[in-house]
């Protein structure tokens, strides 16, 4: 995936997860999304948690995108539950959604199992920033997949929002 003459972007991993953010379970997903990230080139840091909820996630996502990051993946809460509010928090910072990208994710997770056609999660760009911002839900199998589909298309994405040709 990654090519050599290819920069290092910043990237950024939000779990959302109240179990994971009071301590009472290990989070998973969010390790195994960067350590892919990092394998394909982009440097991030540790995961961020959060509790579910739109306006812990719209801020979580707000200061990453303050930071400078290029991508921000989000694992958690993009299910029907009450508290799953992850793509609520999400719409209220992207500036234009990425359909295709969100459809793709819920293709591949629907083909793993059939409660990944659950998944509201959303795919969008924050501007004037150029940043792609995308939610995955919050196991590491969804992670594990998602993240793949996500990089087959991220610097392609940055590049466009950079004015670069398609």
């Amino acid at each position: 995936m990654h090519s050599s003459t290819s920069r290092p972007l910043p990237a950024a991993v939000i779990t959302v997860s109240d179990r994971s953010a009071a301590g009472l379970r290990e989070d998973r997903s969010g390790p195994a999304a960067v350590e892919l990230l990092r394998a394909d080139g982009w440097t991030t840091d540790e995961p961020v948690v959060v509790s579910d909820g739109a306006d812990q996630v719209a801020a979580a996502v707000r200061a990453a995108v303050a930071a400078g990051v290029r991508l921000i993946v989000t694992t958690g809460g993009t299910g029907v539950s009450p508290r799953d509010q992850t793509p609520e928090g999400t719409s209220r910072v992207i500036t234009r959604e990425v359909p295709g990208l969100a459809e793709h994710l819920r293709r591949i997770g629907a083909d793993e199992k059939p409660a990944g056609m659950l998944s509201r999660g959303l795919a969008g760009v924050v501007d004037p920033q150029g940043v792609l911002v995308v939610n995955l839900p919050g196991s590491t199998a969804a992670v594990t997949t998602g993240i793949p589909a996500v990089l087959s298309v991220a610097r392609h994405v940055i590049d466009q929002l950079e004015g670069g040709d398609h």
